[in-house]
């Protein structure tokens, strides 16, 4: 078995004296996983850093293996952002959520588009911290826990929306909430696609935080959301 395509480099483990696992999201192959022989070598290792795009060629003898990886380097985004902090932080954290959450080889051609699009503006020092909050909505539409913020799920207007069930995901209005406005999150204009503001963004995070933690995570056998995101939300919060 062999096939040939170009990915992202979201993981990389050592393995032996010399070898190192990586984890490469592929556009039609999603999350996979191989070996790079020697890739802790002065040669590959400036290849084999996160958020870079790499021509990948797998190889096994059955296709449930492991497999083997030889990569060549087609961008470099790491380099490009070596003394930016924030956007090391955030890159760190696409990458830690992607190798939690992602199975295996399960295609998600959606979220590999949105990753690479926020990968190359957080490269090039645009406004990206907005497509990161949407980067994280998409993620827990293709994990099954996507917010419904078109209308209220209470009265179905889709005036004066201005919280989140935390329970479905679903957006509800000012009428709609009633006496229960205070078991409720609020509804952040940055998740409508309005507030560009740090404030605005970080409650957005904060919401999306609310849903990895408590409906992702615990639908993976509980485990705890990567330590960078939490790094990277700490760092924003300092700005």
């Amino acid at each position: 078995m062999e096939w040939r395509e170009e990915g992202i480099l979201i993981g990389v483990r050592r393995h032996g004296e010399s070898s190192v696992i990586v984890e490469i999201f592929f556009e039609s192959r999603g999350r996979h996983l191989g070996v790079v022989r020697g890739g802790s070598s002065r040669r590959l290792s400036p290849i084999l850093q996160l958020g870079n795009d790499l021509d990948a060629h797998w190889k096994a003898r059955l296709e449930e293996h492991l497999g083997s990886f030889s990569v060549e380097l087609i961008k470099s985004r790491a380099s490009t952002i070596m003394m930016d902090r924030l956007a090391l932080s955030g890159l760190s954290s696409i990458c830690s959520l992607l190798n939690f959450t992602l199975p295996e080889r399960e295609n998600h051609t959606k979220l590999f588009k949105n990753t690479r699009d926020l990968l190359n503006s957080l490269t090039s020092k645009n406004n990206w911290l907005s497509e990161y909050l949407h980067w994280e909505m998409v993620l827990l539409e293709e994990l099954g826990f996507g917010l419904d913020l078109s209308q209220c799920v209470v009265t179905g207007s889709n005036d004066n929306l201005n919280y989140i069930s935390p329970k479905s995901g679903s957006a509800v209005s000012t009428d709609g909430a009633g006496d229960w406005s205070k078991r409720l999150l609020p509804l952040p204009k940055s998740l409508l696609g309005f507030g560009e503001n740090m404030a605005d963004t970080i409650q957005g995070l904060t919401v999306t935080g609310y849903f990895l933690e408590n409906k992702v995570a615990p639908a993976l056998g509980n485990r705890k959301i990567p330590a960078a995101r939490g790094r990277f939300i700490e760092l924003l919060n300092k700005i």
